[in-house]
């Protein structure tokens, strides 16, 4: 195949891990990248919504991708079971213009998922094991999954874990808004020790995402499912207490509960295996407990 152009097109640049791709392609120098975003459109990235086809099939004749990486979602299970609605139209029908637009400029499409389309009781998952979402979160992802995969069979899913990475406010991660709770020890706090996590960095999804794109750009037998996930088998319990052990904090008052956690049902174990991108010779592991330090380090007031 022809050697396709470095053109890449980031749809939710401005979220968490969005931020972080954009940071990675951008720069590693080569590659020309234009970031959407909607809500908190700021800088150099361009306001679109991609809800919506006539603006979609704009930027994409204007900009001509050959990648494009979907990371644009509603991301909070919680959230979802309340906008069921809003959660179909950004999760899945904005999926399908992203994908239907893409495919009429001849890019390719990596859309991220979640490790939450599996129900968690038979870990590790690999990348051809049959979704089985608990929650309208994970059924919405495995939706946009699908029709990611019906517009091109070229196309490609990256599945994540929990990421944290550098946040924007305590509560823009499932993992470091835990970090307002270890902080407060004037009274008990229960935390999670249930529901097995495996916390993962942004900048390494992006580093991952980067050498996935590099290689289909030069090789189209790059499509299909792949997962990423950091190492670390965790609970919530266990990332607070490094939270509290890295700051010097005291930990007595956190403690681990057994019990599900309340909500949106949430997997118990949906580890992922992560074998096709390591036989590309693709990874990327941070370390949770000196990560989390520098990630948190401007929101500790001591």
């Amino acid at each position: 195949m022809p050697v396709m152009s470095k053109k890449v097109l980031i749809t939710g640049a401005s979220g968490l891990l969005g931020r972080a791709v954009y940071k990675e392609f951008v720069n590693e120098g080569s590659w020309e990248v234009l970031g959407l975003a909607f809500s908190r459109c700021t800088g150099k990235l361009r306001k679109c919504d991609i809800t919506k086809d006539e603006e979609v099939k704009t930027v994409m004749k204007e900009f001509n991708p050959s990648v494009v990486i979907h990371s644009a979602a509603e991301r909070k299970p919680d959230a979802v079971e309340k906008k069921p609605e809003a959660t179909q139209q950004l999760n899945v029908s904005a999926t399908k213009v992203i994908c239907q637009n893409a495919a009429a400029v001849g890019a390719w499409v990596l859309y991220i998922s979640t490790d939450y389309v599996f129900e968690g009781s038979s870990p590790p998952y690999k990348e051809d094991a049959i979704p089985n979402p608990l929650n309208k979160y994970g059924q919405s992802k495995f939706e946009g999954e699908k029709v990611t995969m019906e517009v091109s069979r070229d196309n490609s899913i990256l599945r994540v874990p929990i990421l944290y990475g550098d946040i924007e406010y305590l509560d823009e991660s499932a993992v470091t808004t835990l970090f307002q709770k270890v902080t407060d020890s004037s009274k008990p706090c229960p935390m999670s020790d249930y529901e097995r996590r495996f916390p993962t960095h942004c900048d390494d999804i992006a580093y991952v995402i980067r050498q996935l794109a590099e290689k289909r750009i030069v090789d189209n037998s790059i499509k299909g499912v792949y997962h990423w996930s950091g190492d670390e088998n965790m609970t919530k319990y266990d990332m607070a207490l490094v939270m509290a052990e890295v700051f010097s904090l005291p930990s007595d008052h956190i403690q681990p509960d057994k019990k599900p956690s309340p909500g949106a049902s949430r997997p118990f174990n949906s580890q992922l295996s992560c074998q096709r991108l390591k036989d590309l010779g693709i990874a990327k592991h941070s370390q949770f407990k000196s990560k989390i330090l520098n990630v948190l380090k401007p929101y500790y007031k001591t």
